[in-house]
């Protein structure tokens, strides 16, 4: 399921989409809160710039907001329905989800993002 060349395994490690042998981000901790979105200019491994284009990152806000919109009717669901909770503790809850799980949808969308338009090449990096 993880194994390399698996967009998945791109995506859930935040690994290099070509070659997937080194971590795109300089922190590898989400959790470092002033670094979540520090990148590496390029795989240092295959060469790979992760900065296509100028601002090729902004459109990872549409994949962001999906997932934290996922996240929200999780929340939602397990709070509501099966811990029986108020509507107004319901939404503190979905809030205070969202706010624990920032660092990690954030760089989940940036990864999800690039692996829409990269693939694992294996030949990538070899010389």
């Amino acid at each position: 399921m993880l194994k390399k060349g698996s967009k998945l395994n791109s995506i859930l490690t935040g690994s290099c989409p070509k070659c997937q042998k080194e971590s795109m981000y300089s922190d590898k901790n989400p959790l470092h809160l002033t670094k979540v979105l520090k990148m590496n200019d390029h795989c240092s491994h295959c060469g790979f710039k992760y900065q296509i284009e100028p601002s090729f990152f902004y459109g990872a806000m549409y994949v962001s907001y999906g997932l934290n919109v996922a996240v929200g009717i999780a929340a939602f669901i397990v709070s509501f329905i099966f811990f029986k909770t108020t509507i107004e503790e319901s939404f503190i809850a979905i809030v205070i989800t969202l706010i624990v799980l920032f660092p990690f949808v954030l760089r989940l969308s940036r990864n999800l993002y690039i692996n829409m338009f990269v693939s694992y090449d294996p030949k990538a990096g070899q010389k």
